[in-house]
């Protein structure tokens, strides 16, 4: 277990993980951006097969010892996301569904993002940029990276959706 500012934890997904991000997957706040409500058995075999390459890292963030959020930790060079922007070689990328809704509009998700990308400087001193791209439709998701200090670069067309390409410094 990562700890992480603002008293949030960080550890790897474990497979046992996958029931519970199977049903968070289902809920009206994530489903429309991560369409991907798929039965505990195919989450088994996305977190097995994400863990086992060395290009993203499937995690679980806990706050006050509850299960919080599913996040992807990236590297884009690796990513299908560097053929869409100039990337520079220690850029990381996140993902991010806050599960639980006792915690969704609280602003807690700028905070873990914030605390995230912090994180990701720590790690990987070569790290200058941590990146997002969310549906420009996805207003809250947005907004709260901004508010993690993300500053929109540019729109994006992805194959699946038009995105906000967000990026924060180190300096933010």
């Amino acid at each position: 277990m990562l700890h992480l500012d603002d008293g949030f934890d960080l550890r790897p997904a474990a497979l046992d993980d996958a029931a519970l991000v199977a049903s968070w997957m289902t809920r009206p706040h994530i489903l429309p951006w991560w369409e991907q409500d798929w039965p505990e058995s195919r989450w088994v075999e996305e977190i097995s097969r994400l863990a086992a390459g060395e290009h993203t890292i499937p995690c679980m963030t806990v706050l006050d010892g509850v299960e919080l959020a599913y996040v992807e930790l990236y590297r884009v060079r690796y990513d299908r996301l560097a053929e869409y922007y100039v990337w520079q070689e220690h850029d990381w990328g996140m993902h991010l569904a806050i599960g639980d809704t006792s915690f969704v509009g609280r602003g807690l998700g700028r905070r873990l993002i914030r605390a995230l990308a912090d994180a990701l400087f720590r790690a990987d001193p070569l790290c200058d940029r941590v990146v997002a791209e969310p549906s420009v439709l996805n207003v809250p998701s947005v907004r709260a990276f901004e508010a993690a200090g993300f500053v929109r670069q540019a729109e994006l067309e992805l194959p699946e959706k038009r995105a906000h390409l967000l990026v924060r410094g180190r300096e933010a």
